[in-house]
């Protein structure tokens, strides 16, 4: 009897170590699972990672192990990509928020602009025969000249023939004139013709005046101003022999002047012929405007560039608008109605935009967005934001860093030849 009870006995002690021991083992299982390297990252590149130890490729420094425990609290630590930004942090860097607002109404658009000539007011004084030149008279670029001012004396053995003509045409008219009683001799019709000639051939109306009063030849042809302006382009010299057809001078009144600026974005289809514009000099010590229209002509577009061309029309009084000067030109246009943020608050990832958005205590969301038109220093948001919310306005590009810097190691990005993730396996070793 007592050997059956020993025996028992024997054999409730071994059961019970035996799942004491199995207890033990499986507690040990379960510490040792946690303490389980998932996988290992780059320490300098925590987006690479690799199933089993060795060393990182790019900058040979030793992989370190992600345990189960320490990914879990990542993925805890990282939900909804939230950034935690001190204040402290915040004033340093200069981070500010401003909220999402209703625009609507006008924008101011600057483009580029390039002053002209208006070609209705530019004058080329051109040979209109063959000789040469005898002397000029204060004609340099960029002098001042009045209507009628002679600028040079000019020889062609063809003007001695027609201011024969003319001298012979009018003396005769003279003395029908006296004979006949009261008709004017300068409207008889050889003497238009022949004043007409000299016309074509570049004579001045004084010239031709002082013709018929004197009756004398002269020894040059004079070249006058045909307008008050200024000269921009001078091809004449003393002593210099010409051919027909030659320009000896390019005259500009400037007091009217034109700009042609470039448009791209589709603005010109809010400009129409007579819409306002200001000019704007570019000279940092000369902050002076002056306004514009657009003219009547319709817009051209460069071949090259693609850009539309439009013209303006300014008064340049002062002259201080100049031929091929670089301007800046405001034109104001009709703001698209709906939300906009200071165009500093979107963070653009090339294929898509995002903004961060305040949610208290130092905390940020990354929020996409779909952005509209740019009008001044504000971007329109058409999807993604409410009217009234906070986003980073200034900074945000540091708080994108951080957000990137902080999910760096719980990517996935493309795994190496010879390497593979265990995606499952996180999830199962985190559950």
């Amino acid at each position: 009897m007592k050997n059956v009870f020993y025996a028992v006995s024997l054999l409730l002690a071994v059961s019970v170590g035996f799942l004491l021991g199995r207890g033990h083992t499986k507690l040990k299982t379960v510490d040792s699972s946690e303490r389980r390297a998932l996988y290992y990252v780059d320490p300098m590149h925590p987006s690479y990672r690799s199933d089993k130890p060795g060393i990182a490729p790019d900058c040979g420094m030793q992989l370190e192990p992600v345990y189960a425990t320490e990914a879990g609290k990542a993925v805890l630590a990282n939900v909804h990509d939230v950034i935690t930004v001190d204040p402290t942090t915040q004033q340093l860097f200069g981070i500010r928020v401003a909220p999402v607002e209703k625009t609507a109404g006008a924008k101011t658009v600057r483009v580029s602009g390039r002053v002209t000539v208006d070609e209705t007011r530019a004058y080329r004084v051109n040979a209109s025969l063959d000789g040469f030149v005898r002397e000029t008279h204060g004609d340099t670029v960029g002098s001042r000249v009045k209507k009628g001012q002679r600028l040079a004396e000019v020889y062609s053995l063809e003007f001695v023939s027609m201011i024969g003509g003319y001298i012979s045409a009018s003396e005769q008219a003279q003395n029908s004139a006296e004979k006949g009683g009261t008709a004017d001799p300068r409207r008889s019709l050889e003497v238009r013709s022949w004043a007409d000639r000299l016309r074509n051939l570049g004579m001045s109306e004084d010239q031709i005046q002082e013709l018929y009063v004197t009756h004398k030849a002269p020894d040059a042809v004079h070249i006058v101003s045909p307008a008050d302006g200024y000269i921009i382009a001078r091809n004449i010299s003393p002593g210099m022999r010409f051919e027909r057809n030659m320009e000896f001078y390019r005259i500009a009144d400037l007091s009217h002047v034109w700009i042609v600026a470039d448009l791209f974005g589709g603005e010109d289809q809010f400009l129409r012929p007579g819409a306002a514009a200001y000019i704007v000099l570019r000279n940092e010590n000369q902050k002076k405007g002056f306004p514009a229209q657009v003219s009547d002509n319709l817009p051209q577009v460069d071949p090259a560039t693609r850009a539309v061309k439009l013209r303006l029309e300014a008064d340049n009084q002062s002259l201080a608008l100049r031929p091929d000067m670089f301007v800046d030109v405001d034109f104001t246009l009709p703001a698209p109605p709906g939300l906009s943020v200071p165009a500093e608050a979107v963070v653009d990832l090339g294929l898509s935009q995002r903004v961060y958005v305040e949610r208290g205590n130092g905390m940020f969301e990354p929020r996409p967005v779909e952005v509209g038109e740019h009008f001044g220093d504000r971007v329109q948001i058409r999807r993604g934001l409410a009217a009234g919310e906070k986003v980073v306005a200034s900074g945000a590009f540091l708080v994108d860093s951080e957000s990137r810097l902080k999910a760096a190691p719980l990517r996935s990005p493309p795994t190496p030849a010879g390497h593979t993730t265990r995606r499952s396996a996180e999830v199962a070793e985190i559950r």
